[in-house]
């Protein structure tokens, strides 16, 4: 996987677990205040940001212990 530049790849990525449905208010809504949130974080670093989910760690969930939801 190539590091993603683009808001809205970076966006697109986070949310396709979600399987929100495309066009109603909550979805743009996220949608709004993450690319708000990202765009904020690239203006106050100097360097233009990659974000690369492939190397990203795991992480195990303990059912056990947070209810099998």
């Amino acid at each position: 996987m190539e590091p993603l530049t683009r808001t809205e790849a970076i966006i697109d990525f986070c949310l396709a677990p979600l399987s929100l449905d495309a066009g109603t208010e909550a979805e743009r809504e996220v949608r709004r205040r993450m690319t708000h949130v990202l765009r904020t974080y690239q203006a106050k670093v100097a360097n233009p940001i990659a974000v690369d989910f492939s190397s990203m760690p795991s992480q195990v969930i303990n059912e056990a212990a947070h209810g099998y939801e």
